[in-house]
């Protein structure tokens, strides 16, 4: 097993860890000397020189992006926590909040000192009220103990956070679309302004992922170097939260080096594949990511690895399928959940995703031909045009089903159907729907609620 830096604290009864648990362990002393030796510049370029990457998706550098807020730029300002997590089959953030919520909170202060900021955001989906309530309570602790609040640690400077619960929708994961929500508004995107500049209220906002932030406090406490020693590759960074589930015989969540290989992910920390399975593909890094082929099983899963070759790591969080599973129908499902949470902003997104649902129900249903192939590649291809990243995060199964898997898609023109119907072993894909939660391993469901 790995270093576990993220998931040092977590327990086998699942308990969240305590002040004092977490205390005992190193917690706060990064705090602590940030705020009494270090200027928020320092702060800032420590986490630049780690190399650490936004763990939401983009893997944007962190500390870049703290860079961007101006010395001179106004107050209040803000930081927003981003932990809505309603990626299909992505569950890590949730989990890291009920194991340790106090390093996610130390992380959210340390952003805050290091931009100078006023106020936090911690902004979580719905159905993880158990994890609010439970962030609320240590958010209070942490004022009690001086952490939080009115000159924290003594020191001149003040912050305080607030635990805001969304109305749901997978487009508030966006961070434009996301300040959008907490102030009330019809959560679009909005591409007309940087959030460092002008987010919430019109004032400095810098947006992180729950992981990224919570990866902060052992940066500062342990050192760039340390950081840098616990990638698996070249171009990782740190440890990374992988969260795993579909056919393999441990779903979970798990805390690996950056970069730890994709088969290895899977046939190592998940235990492999069910018996009586076998490995056909999978989806890298949550249903906006690309089918690969099992070549990409010897790929680093890390933002640059992943990139050369041609894939995406997106949230890190792998859905494996079996031999049985028909894509076609995984990929229908997949594009019924996209269609149904889009916001509706732009023509591709709002027609593209359903249009491309239809032709693929087709050729399931054996309508189709050659040409609705054709069509459907160009549909995908259009959604680039889209207005923000969810429309071509939503074609990436289309992608990499006409990529790696067209001899799948040409069996159902030539047999005029879904050629997995009636052989008694076939899966519908994916799951039942993606409307439920049921995109969550057993293990997670312990846990707290899901994402």
């Amino acid at each position: 097993m790995s270093e576990q830096v993220l998931f040092k604290n977590r327990r086998v009864d699942c308990r969240p860890a305590s002040l004092a648990d977490y205390r005992a362990g190193g917690g706060y002393e990064a705090l602590t000397k940030a705020v009494r030796t270090m200027t928020p510049d320092e702060v800032i370029k420590v986490v630049m020189d780690s190399g650490l990457r936004g763990r939401g998706g983009a893997g944007f550098p962190t500390g870049r992006k703290w860079s961007f807020v101006r010395k001179d730029a106004p107050h209040p300002r803000y930081i927003q926590c981003n932990t809505d997590e309603m990626e299909p089959g992505t569950f890590k953030d949730r989990i890291l909040v009920n194991t340790d919520p106090h390093l996610v909170i130390e992380g959210i202060v340390l952003c805050g000192y290091a931009v100078q900021a006023d106020h936090g955001v911690f902004f979580i989906r719905p159905s993880y009220d158990a994890d609010a309530r439970l962030l609320e309570r240590e958010l209070e602790v942490a004022r009690e103990a001086g952490l939080l609040g009115k000159n924290i640690l003594g020191s001149d400077f003040s912050f305080d956070i607030d635990v805001h619960r969304s109305a749901g929708r997978y487009i508030c994961g966006e961070s434009s679309a996301q300040a959008n929500a907490i102030m009330g508004k019809r959560p679009n995107p909005d591409k007309n302004s940087h959030m460092t500049d002008s987010g919430l209220w019109g004032l400095p906002t810098v947006v992180n992922n729950v992981e990224t932030l919570a990866s902060v406090p052992s940066i500062l406490r342990n050192g760039v170097e340390w950081f840098q020693t616990l990638a698996a590759s070249p171009t990782g960074d740190g440890t990374k939260l992988y969260s795993v589930s579909g056919e393999v015989a441990e779903p979970g969540c798990f805390e690996l080096p950056g970069g730890t290989r994709l088969g290895d992910i899977i046939f190592g920390a998940a235990g492999g594949m069910l018996p009586g399975a076998e490995f056909k593909t999978c989806l890298p890094g949550g249903t906006s990511t690309s089918f690969v082929a099992r070549e990409h099983l010897e790929t680093p899963m890390d933002f640059d690895s992943m990139k050369k070759a041609g894939l995406s790591l997106g949230t890190g969080s792998v859905i494996v399928f079996d031999k049985n599973t028909c894509l076609v129908q995984a990929t229908i499902n997949i594009l019924a959940y996209f269609a149904r949470e889009s916001c509706g902003w732009c023509t591709p997104c709002r027609e593209g995703i359903p249009y491309m649902k239809h032709i693929l129900e087709r050729i399931e249903a054996g309508e189709a031909g050659e040409r609705d192939v054709e069509l459907l590649q160009r549909v995908a291809d259009g959604m680039e045009h889209a207005y923000c990243g969810f429309a071509p995060g939503a074609a990436m199964p289309v992608h990499g089903l006409l990529k790696h898997f067209r001899d799948e898609v040409r069996e159902h023109l030539d047999g005029r159907g879904c050629p997995f119907v009636g052989e008694g072993v076939a899966k519908p894909g994916l799951w039942t729907s993606l409307d439920r939660d049921e995109t969550v391993p057993d293990e997670a469901d312990s846990e707290g609620r899901d994402g």
